[in-house]
């Protein structure tokens, strides 16, 4: 087992940490890049609390507004023109994924040296990583991507015909410091929170079944979220004001993908490449396409490493091993997780996105735009299995 683990952020965790802004930003400078999205958090009141605690420390604050759900580059670089013609020395970003992954960006543009656009994956080319960035300080709103302590970010490029999802994973990009207040999160909406929850397992899963064999204790690690969020996820759902589900799914949150679960595994993320490039095209929100594609995939992926599927099924839904095949084990595991997806109100087909009505002639396209941010030295999405063309094409059909 040869692996490198390294996250520097620090952490302030629990109801009533957004207290702890000010102070916590007081060390990075004097003057912040507020970045919030279509103001949700106005409505709520966590701006005024987070601009009251960041005053109080003596940092002015510069609000930047307006990122969407599916970050857009464009609005990126404004952002960023914003930071530099105030003077901001830091960035803080006050929402959910988009707002922490856009402000990544627009934190790391202000200082890149040439066309910022060449730090984001495309796979006819290697990335031009940014080797520096403002300060950034995370406070997120949802408990789904987990952004607030890691160092990747999703912009949609928006300089074509036909918008492109893709990312950025470089090491400027870690936060210095994450508030995570679940308080902030109490009042996301039942499809919202669900979304969320499907985002986390995705997060998870996705390492789980992608990656090397051998790694009992990251099993553990993700088995253990995995059953955290089948218990707790509902509850939110259903009462968005239960305090100790929004806790519990917020630490998930963040473990998810702050690399305690991925040490070692050295997995890709097929299922979140293939929807990024839906939530690029039809702006669906990420988790709601997760949803969607992540047990499709899985039923593809399962007759190339049944093992695991099994191992699956039997640990997080109990299902009955003994005298039975391997693939019928899988299958029902994988149905038992689609099965609880769509109990907290998750779509499971893509009929169910609201983009329309789905014509499979569309899928060829889509998959080409999948590979044209990621692909192997043969052509296909890394993962276990690799995908082809015809592969994604066969997944997407099976999301129908």
């Amino acid at each position: 087992m040869h692996f490198d683990y390294y996250n520097p952020t620090r952490l302030v965790f629990g109801a009533g940490a957004l207290e702890r802004l000010g102070e916590g930003a007081r060390a990075y400078g004097n003057k912040a890049l507020l970045v919030i999205g279509k103001g949700s958090v106005k409505k709520t009141g966590a701006f005024d609390r987070a601009v009251a605690s960041l005053e109080k420390a003596g940092v002015e604050v510069v609000e930047f507004s307006g990122v969407e759900p599916n970050p857009r580059f464009s609005t990126v670089l404004k952002g960023a023109e914003t930071a530099k013609e105030t003077g901001c020395d830091m960035v803080v970003a006050l929402g959910g994924g988009s707002v922490m992954d856009a402000s990544k960006v627009i934190a790391a543009t202000v200082r890149y040296e040439g066309d910022p656009s060449e730090m984001l994956m495309r796979a006819d080319r290697p990335p031009r990583l940014p080797r520096t960035a403002l300060p950034i300080i995370t406070v997120p709103t949802l408990a789904a991507t987990g952004s607030e302590t890691n160092c990747g970010a999703v912009i949609t490029l928006d300089t074509a015909d036909e918008p492109l999802k893709t990312f950025v994973i470089a090491e400027a990009l870690y936060p210095r410091l994450a508030i995570a207040d679940p308080t902030l999160t109490l009042s996301v909406p039942p499809d919202h929170t669900a979304y969320g929850v499907a985002d986390i397992l995705a997060h998870v899963t996705e390492g789980y079944f992608n990656g090397v064999d051998g790694t009992p204790i990251q099993d553990g690690f993700a088995e253990t979220v995995i059953r955290t969020v089948l218990e707790w996820g509902p509850r939110a759902v259903a009462h968005g004001d239960d305090l100790e589900a929004r806790t519990q799914l917020q630490w998930a949150s963040i473990v998810a993908l702050n690399g305690w679960v991925q040490a070692g595994v050295d997995a890709p993320y097929p299922v979140h490449q293939i929807e990024h490039t839906l939530s690029g095209i039809y702006d669906v929100p990420h988790g709601a396409g997760l949803a969607v594609l992540n047990p499709a995939w899985m039923r593809f992926a399962a007759k190339y490493n049944p093992d695991r599927f099994v191992q699956f099924a039997h640990r997080i839904f109990g299902v009955s091993v003994e005298g039975r095949d391997k693939r019928e084990v899988a299958m029902e595991g994988i149905d038992r997780f689609e099965e609880f997806l769509s109990s907290i109100g998750c779509p499971t087909r893509l009929s169910e996105l609201g983009i329309g009505e789905v014509d499979e002639k569309d899928f060829p396209h889509w998959a080409d735009k999948t590979l044209e941010v990621v692909r192997d030295e043969n052509g296909r999405l890394p993962g276990r299995p690799p995908l082809s063309k015809e592969d994604i094409v066969e997944i997407l059909k099976m999301a129908i």
